[in-house]
């Protein structure tokens, strides 16, 4: 590491981008290559084959609208001014669900783990959500990812489920375990 580089990571608001087509265009190609890269290395992202540049813009443009109206949060972090991480959760359509939201997707690239920048991204969704107003904040991990779990755990996530051997990849089977953080229980 150099002399001056940032330890800390340092969280924007992904919608701050958004207002500059550049500065988006930049954004969606560096979450793109991130994506990318941890599911060509295994990770449990949502996708079996790294997803395209054209599927993670759409995602984010999507994750940005539904931003807009008040329906989601994105959440990016840097250190050294690029881009090491990108999270974000999405309020539930149905109108008997509106108070609940999942967290979609944390996201760090590979160079970036085990700095905090998973940590610092989650607690600031988990900060987001509970400002809008969300009641309920779930989420699924694949029943490998330990530390993920550990970390949701340690952020006050609870497992309320598990579906044994529900996620294929190839011929290996793993559990999707689902975990919720009940605002309505904190206030």
């Amino acid at each position: 590491m150099t002399s001056g580089a940032t330890t800390e990571p340092a969280l924007v608001d992904a919608m701050e981008p958004a207002g500059d087509p550049e500065l988006q265009a930049r954004f969606a190609q560096s979450a793109h290559r991130i994506l990318a890269d941890l599911v060509q290395g295994g990770a449990a992202l949502g996708w079996v084959e790294p997803p395209s540049r054209d599927e993670v813009a759409e995602l984010l443009g999507h994750v940005l609208s539904a931003a807009r109206a008040g329906d989601a949060a994105l959440r990016a972090a840097y250190l050294d001014r690029r881009l090491v991480g990108l999270g974000y959760w999405l309020r539930h359509a149905r109108p008997t669900h509106r108070p609940h939201a999942d967290l979609e997707k944390i996201a760090v690239a590979p160079a970036a783990q085990g700095r905090g920048v998973g940590r610092a991204l989650t607690a600031a969704l988990v900060a987001d959500a509970r400002a809008a107003g969300i009641e309920v904040l779930t989420l699924d991990a694949r029943g490998d990812n330990a530390g993920a779990l550990h970390l949701y755990r340690s952020l006050g996530f609870a497992e309320y489920g598990r579906l044994p051997d529900f996620v294929a990849v190839g011929e290996r089977r793993y559990d999707k375990v689902f975990c919720m953080l009940d605002f309505r229980r904190q206030d």
